[in-house]
């Protein structure tokens, strides 16, 4: 009898033992069925990705065999708030100007010839293999190239700009987003803001030396935005929609020196112009729930805070003095420089009832150049 159970208590842990075999094998068949699953939709993706690329590559050929122009524009920006104060790491506030724009137009040339870049407006012919490395039309040509691991295409990419150059209104920034926009779309590819930006940001560099990085950020993203060097873009909510005049001085004011003297003055007075800088980045900071609440009153009296305090940092000039006094006397609600200072361009906000007065003091008052834009609710525009 012992022995009979004995094996029968065998016979059942072989059971017992065969139903676990017999799950195991069907567990590792499962997971053979997952890998099979995965490894089928990895291939799938692989595929897909395959077909973008080969898509684009081929769009990028039919551009240069069938002759097809292709234009790219990108639009100028004021500095709401915060200029100067940007550069260490303070709050500003920009939007885009679209009324001017920087535009590339990119067509095929003869094989062998290379990429030509013209800025008839500037007297630039260049060849791409010839261009100086920190040319700064030629650098973003290369960057481009090499972000889409491209080669040289042989083409001409024509320039063209509307956009005040020195003037605080973004012309480097536009001028290098429409070229490589305009040079990647040729190509068969398309960037995205983020990636746009950061490639004419490293463009801006020669530019300015040290670039807040507001400039690329506004144009690439065409969007009002709050920005704080270092930290990822905010998109301002505009509660409500209002209008700008952006009168001309005529007089240039490249942003690499204006930003140079303030560093200076800054190391020889470090603690009188960090305390500027705080009050510069609160105003800014006010501003942004002023726009976002729709009080374009509380706006207009922030902005001429904000100039009074360019004014003690240095970077006003007389004909930014007379253009800000004269938008204020004609019903202004706020009026400042914008950008770099020392010349280039004041903004004022205005009333619609109040516009042309304002614009056409602007004029008497010596701008070269007055420029009206409205900044909307996104969801007026989108």
């Amino acid at each position: 009898t012992a022995y009979i159970v004995r094996n029968t208590e065998y016979a059942t842990r072989n059971t017992q033992h065969g139903v676990r075999n017999t799950e195991y094998a069907i567990r590792n068949t499962q997971h053979g069925v997952r890998n099979t699953e995965y490894a089928t939709r990895s291939t799938q993706h692989g595929v897909r990705n395959t077909e973008h690329a080969t898509r684009n590559t081929q769009h990028g050929i039919r551009n240069m065999e069938t002759g097809i122009l292709l234009t790219r524009s990108a639009p100028g920006k004021v500095i709401l708030f915060g200029e100067h104060a940007v550069v260490y790491g303070r709050p500003a506030l920009a939007v885009p100007v679209s009324q001017v724009r920087a535009t590339a137009t990119v067509e095929p040339s003869p094989p062998g010839s290379g990429l030509t870049i013209v800025a008839p407006q500037v007297g630039k012919h260049l060849s791409l293999s010839l261009a100086p490395q920190d040319e700064p039309l030629g650098l973003a040509a290369r960057l481009t190239l090499e972000r889409l691991c491209a080669r040289e295409p042989d083409a001409t990419l024509t320039i063209s700009s509307t956009i005040p150059m020195a003037g605080g209104m973004g012309s480097g920034a536009a001028v290098s987003a429409a070229l490589i926009r305009a040079l990647a779309g040729f190509l068969g590819c398309e960037l995205d803001s983020a990636q746009l930006s950061e490639l004419v940001f490293e463009v801006e560099k020669i530019h300015h030396g040290t670039p807040s990085g507001i400039d690329n950020t506004v144009i690439a993203y065409e969007q009002p935005i709050y920005f704080v060097r270092g930290h990822p873009v905010q998109r301002l909510n505009v509660g409500a929609p209002f209008t700008l005049l952006i009168g001309d001085t005529g007089v240039s004011s490249p942003t690499r020196e204006a930003v140079a003297q303030v560093r200076r003055a800054r190391e020889e007075h470090p603690a009188r112009y960090e305390t500027l800088f705080d009050r510069i980045g609160a105003v800014a900071a006010r501003a942004r729930d002023a726009i976002e609440a729709g009080d374009i009153h509380t706006l207009g009296l922030l902005m001429d805070e904000n100039q009074a305090l360019l004014v003690e940092i240095g970077v006003s000039s007389p004909e930014l003095d007379v253009l800000v006094r004269a938008a204020r006397l004609a019903g202004a609600l706020g009026a400042k420089l914008s950008g770099a200072g020392r010349g280039g361009n004041m903004v004022a906000l205005v009333e619609e009832n109040t516009a042309i007065a304002v614009e056409e003091a602007l004029s008497a008052a010596g701008a070269a150049r007055v420029i009206r834009t409205s900044v909307v609710p996104r969801a007026a525009h989108e």
